[in-house]
């Protein structure tokens, strides 16, 4: 593909990754926040509000605007190594899988997406999704909910549903990076046209709706099992079942436009972001 310069050093994609992330984490916590109190309601209760829209506005009215980034302080410390980590390992695998033209195919993007998705979600994700859900769903700020999961659950807990997670931010990455590289693919003509913000932007939204829809089951799981009710559950296999029994196959997409709303610009931003701010660094000698 066309770049304007191209580097190896594996600082690039993670720099600019960690750059990235925390532009898109702030842009689009509103979202976030709305879609996880959604999935944390069980089929039978009575949630305040059932869509974006509507939540939005419930939680401006009763808790004041601030309270919409409630959770964000945990999830913006992870969303900054977190994208780093997803973008800069991404890279090196993609590098390793390349055939002897240099060249990568579709399930070869996926499994460079899903090996950085893994690694991000065993690091970072699983236990600041944890802190951050339980922080949404008592409406408490960060160490109240940090020393909640701690009093409660002991250090273990931070770790809770870490296999959801895997899976969920796994198969994610995988979806995401394989539809971006191919949408790149095409747009360029393999190469011949260069990518312009615009083209990122929207080459970022269209990954970020296809790999929603793909897996909102396993985000759904991931939830429950982080959830101050996940002792309901004794594993992450027992939670799907669980959920399938209870409350039918809707349920695992409960929350999905609120999460669409929230990934679609979020992917758009970081992606664009990302092929930005890479262009940028790599005119520094330190990435070179």
């Amino acid at each position: 593909m066309v770049e304007s310069k191209k580097s190896k050093n594996p600082l690039l994609p993670l720099v600019a990754g960690c750059i990235a992330g925390g532009i898109e984490a702030t842009c689009v916590w509103p979202m976030e926040f709305i879609k996880t109190q959604l999935q944390l309601h069980a089929k039978g209760s009575k949630p305040h509000y059932s869509g974006m829209i509507s939540g939005l506005t419930y939680t401006v009215k009763t808790s004041g605007f601030f309270s919409l980034y409630r959770g964000l302080a945990p999830t913006l410390i992870g969303s900054v190594p977190k994208a780093g980590i997803r973008f800069g390992l991404n890279s090196v695998i993609k590098d390793s899988l390349r055939d002897k033209n240099g060249q990568l195919t579709m399930s070869r993007h996926f499994i460079a997406g899903l090996g950085a998705g893994v690694a991000e979600a065993v690091i970072i994700v699983a236990p600041v999704e944890t802190v951050k859900t339980k922080c949404i769903e008592l409406n408490e700020p960060f160490l109240h909910g940090l020393k909640f999961i701690i009093r409660n659950e002991g250090l273990q807990g931070i770790y809770q549903g870490a296999t959801a997670t895997a899976l969920k931010q796994g198969s994610n990455m995988g979806l995401r990076f394989m539809w971006f590289n191919e949408y790149k693919r095409i747009i360029t003509k393999d190469g011949e046209i260069p990518m312009t913000p615009l083209k990122n932007l929207l080459g970022g939204m269209s990954a970020g709706c296809f790999s929603t829809l793909g897996n909102n089951p396993f985000d759904v799981v991931k939830t429950r099992m982080q959830g101050t009710k996940s002792s309901q559950y004794s594993s992450t296999i027992d939670c799907f079942k669980q959920i399938l029994r209870n409350e039918g196959v809707a349920a695992f997409y409960a929350g999905v436009i609120p999460r669409l709303g929230r990934v679609v610009p979020g992917q758009g931003i970081i992606f664009m972001s990302f092929e930005a701010i890479q262009e940028f660094l790599v005119n520094f000698s330190v990435f070179n």
